[in-house]
C-alpha cells in the first residue's frame, strides 16, 4: 500500500505509523463535562469502508489525515493534518 505525503509525495507504507482514526482531531473544549471526556477517549467506532485516519511520516515528520477504504485499502486521498477538517 502507498500512501500520500502532504510534504513528500507517494510513499511506501513502511514508512508511516498508524496513529488511529482522525476523529482523534475532534477533542472537547478543555472544560467539557466528564462524559465528553470519556466518550472521547474510550469510545470508538470500528466502520468498514471509507475512514478518515492519521498517519504520522517517519522520516519527515509530517502528520497526515488519509482517506482509506478498510475492506480494499484504496487510499483515496490525504492531507496536512494541521489543515483537515476538524
Amino acid at each position: 500500500m502507498r500512501l500520500d505525503c502532504p510534504h513528500c509525495g507517494k510513499r511506501d507504507r513502511r514508512e508511516f505509523t498508524y496513529r488511529g482514526d482522525a476523529l482523534a482531531l475532534l477533542r472537547p473544549d478543555p472544560g467539557a463535562e466528564a462524559a465528553a471526556w470519556d466518550d472521547y477517549l474510550h469510545n470508538r467506532d470500528n466502520p468498514a469502508g471509507l475512514t478518515r485516519e492519521l498517519w504520522y511520516h517517519d522520516p519527515c515528520g509530517t502528520w497526515a489525515v488519509v482517506e482509506r477504504d478498510t475492506l480494499t485499502h484504496h487510499v483515496a486521498g490525504s492531507q496536512a493534518a494541521a489543515e483537515a477538517d476538524r
